[in-house]
């Protein structure tokens, strides 16, 4: 089994869901890459260096997994830090349909390597960036949501 792994997204904010699946795949793999898109193809509320400060700062303490940023496919990035398992969040039943496209794409793109579908802990299954970011920009309190220096940064972004 690969020792490294690659859990790559938007992350436009990263949540208490997408930390949870880090921490846990830590535990798992001797390494394991947050790969942060920079996606012009979505309305991100935070830049690339802004979203990866953000992700470092919330798991900081998670010795084993480092922060990068891609911005070409997902396969390339994972290759290039030979990590031959890609991580992905499954919240619900919902989102099966999309990942299992992606991960046979993948399949075809990167042959070498595994999609490995992880949930996150009841208490974060219904939490998505995008529910978060709609609250935060209605003024709602997502406290519960997202790390705290996640929610600083939203609470100044929208003030």
């Amino acid at each position: 089994m690969s020792k490294r792994a690659i859990y790559p997204g938007t992350f436009d904010p990263i949540t208490k869901g997408h930390v949870d699946i880090v921490r846990r795949a830590s535990c798992l793999f001797e390494k394991v890459f947050v790969a942060v898109a920079d996606s012009t193809a979505k309305n991100t509320v935070f830049s690339t260096a802004e979203r990866m400060t953000q992700a470092i700062e919330a798991l900081q303490d998670v010795k084993n997994v480092s922060v990068v940023s891609f911005d070409r496919l997902m396969a390339d990035c994972a290759r290039d830090h030979d990590a031959l398992i890609i991580l992905r969040g499954l919240r619900a039943v919902s989102d099966f349909e999309y990942e299992f496209q992606m991960a046979n794409m993948n399949r075809k793109l990167i042959p070498e390597a595994d999609t490995l579908f992880l949930t996150p802990a009841e208490q974060y299954s219904y939490i998505s960036s995008s529910l978060v970011r709609e609250i935060a920009r209605l003024g709602g309190d997502v406290s519960e949501f997202v790390p705290a220096n996640v929610l600083l940064a939203l609470n100044e972004r929208f003030s």
